[in-house]
């Protein structure tokens, strides 16, 4: 079809599962993938903030050993 999932039309993809719901879309876009990835080490931008956090604090303790 040449297409990404979130531009199928709810009405194809209930084709192969008629258990989707428009509800699908919340999660089919690239930035709703992403944020719904929390899990340890997942992708979600809090995820990626947190760790990064913990890199320079670390980082900066490192530099201060010298």
């Amino acid at each position: 079809m040449g297409k990404t999932l979130d531009k199928l039309p709810l009405k194809v993809m209930q084709e192969i599962e008629p258990r989707i719901t428009a509800d699908i879309f919340n999660v089919l876009s690239v930035g709703n993938s992403v944020k719904s990835r929390t899990s340890f080490g997942g992708t979600a931008p809090v995820n990626v903030r947190r760790a990064a956090r913990r890199w320079l604090k670390a980082l900066e303790k490192d530099a201060a050993k010298g």
